[in-house]
């Protein structure tokens, strides 16, 4: 059921399309979940950073406990995610280095000082 939501609609094979609409006919809170959850994914993947705010508002107007803790922790940092969902710049290069480093330093953590660790993770990039 998972992987229906989470699917493009077009990449579902015909019967699998057929079961998913059965289902969501049965039951009207997870229809609204999954109408929530493509919208969301078309923001992302279309850069629509800008219609946040709307989906924001229409998840909160459904009776969905777990979207509410989503959309409130999403309006904490509001203005970094509309940036993150509309601009093309990113620090995901940035962020798997430190992960890297991260990593090296968790697995020399009470084996060797610091000088070898600081070759470990010259030698490691």
């Amino acid at each position: 059921m998972t992987r229906w939501i989470l699917s493009r609609p077009e990449a579902l094979t015909e019967s699998e399309q057929l079961q998913l609409k059965g289902v969501l006919a049965d039951c009207p809170e997870l229809k609204a979940l999954a109408g929530h959850v493509r919208s969301f994914a078309q923001i992302f993947t279309e850069r629509q950073g800008e219609r946040l705010p709307e989906w924001l508002d229409a998840v909160r107007r459904d009776d969905l406990p777990s979207l509410h803790t989503l959309a409130a922790g999403i309006d904490r940092d509001r203005d970094a995610v509309i940036a993150g969902l509309t601009l093309s710049w990113s620090s995901g290069v940035v962020e798997g280095h430190v992960n890297r480093i991260k990593m090296l330093k968790r697995q020399m953590f009470g084996r060797a000082g610091f000088a070898l660790l600081r070759k470990r993770v010259l030698l490691s990039s």
